[in-house]
């Protein structure tokens, strides 16, 4: 199956947009603060053709055909990311009058990869060849973001879509969410990262993500500045009233983290990040609580299977753990975890 024979035509166009894992920065971008993802050798694939006044695709993953015409209100499946991205490009000045799209995607929905930004990056980036739209990669990152907020509903940052359209494969992408400012690095000599992903789903991930933000932004407005980003002692989030205390101390420790991994990148120092990455779930678990005893027993398992770290990755409230793995020791990693959590996927 594919675009001709579900369409009747050959395809004009198509692009391919990558998962991510987040090594370090979960829930810093939303107060404008460091991340630091990478993306991953799985893609979400797009063909797109021409259409007018409506938008519609077929998702070989689903195995489902939709229509919808443009300016039709979100109703909750998978078209409504494709109909965010031609909204928010003709929100944007550019006259889009509709599009046809093939949908074929190797990252798993549901494990904290991040497969909508990876569709909403691909599907721009095919409708800017088939329109021969003037965009950057930055501008595609920036409107699928605005797709995701405007049109889906979904109250994302920036980083997810900025990992799609710029990250490459084997580097990390290091990006202050404020100003914009990014520099892919190579990740350490002799590692592999590792996607563990016990087919969790995120449960109550919608409403709990957005509770956590407005906890961020209540404790951002306490301690008077603009961002928890602009906070650089932990002292001072010890002055709020629980749980802002808590919350304010991930955010605060996590953006040092960020800065310490990338300074471990630099250094080619896999054990210096590995360590970061474990810190990191630890504070996401404990002061951010946003774990799972499920996720929390992946990670302590990753560690006693030679990982030189692991967290969660993502929003939480499930998904996928990701950890920092030595090649060398992968084959043994692999067999000591399989024989623990059968059921487990590792990507």
């Amino acid at each position: 199956m594919g675009f001709q024979e579900v369409f009747g035509a050959l395809p004009e166009a198509s692009a391919r947009a990558p998962g991510r894992v987040n090594l370090l920065g979960e829930h810093t971008d939303y107060q404008e603060g460091y991340v630091l993802p990478t993306p991953l050798p799985l893609f979400a694939h797009v063909e797109a053709g021409r259409a007018e006044g409506r938008v519609e695709a077929y998702s070989e993953t689903l195995k489902e055909l939709r229509t919808r015409p443009l300016g039709s209100p979100p109703q909750g499946d998978f078209l409504d990311y494709l109909l965010g991205v031609v909204h928010a490009l003709r929100e944007a000045g550019h006259g889009v009058p509709g599009a046809r799209f093939y949908v074929r995607s190797e990252v798993p929905i549901g494990a904290g990869l991040s497969s909508s930004a990876a569709l909403e990056v691909a599907a721009l980036k095919a409708l800017r060849a088939l329109y021969r739209l003037p965009l950057g990669d930055l501008e595609v990152a920036l409107l699928a973001q605005k797709a995701e907020v405007a049109y889906v509903g979904v109250r994302c940052g920036v980083m997810d879509q900025m990992a799609a359209s710029l990250g490459e494969v084997g580097k990390a992408l290091f990006l202050d969410t404020r100003t914009l400012a990014h520099e892919n690095l190579p990740l350490p000599p002799g590692v592999r990262v590792a996607v563990l992903d016990l087919g969790l789903g995120r449960r109550l991930a919608e409403a709990g993500y957005n509770e956590r933000r407005q906890e961020a932004e209540e404790a951002a407005r306490r301690l008077g500045v603009r961002a928890l980003r602009d906070v650089a002692d932990l002292c001072l989030v010890e002055s709020l009233p629980p749980p802002l205390d808590r919350r304010a101390r991930h955010v605060v420790g996590e953006n040092l983290r960020v800065l310490r991994g990338v300074e471990a990148l630099r250094r080619g120092d896999a054990r210096a990040l590995g360590e970061l990455m474990t810190q990191s779930h630890h504070s996401l678990a404990q002061d951010y609580g946003v774990s799972l005893p499920e996720l929390d027993a992946l990670v302590e398992a990753a560690l006693e299977a030679g990982a030189y770290g692991a967290k969660l990755t993502g929003a939480g409230f499930g998904g996928a753990v990701v950890a920092l793995v030595p090649e060398a020791s992968l084959a043994a990693f692999r067999e000591a975890l399989l024989a623990r959590f059968p059921g487990l996927r590792i990507l």
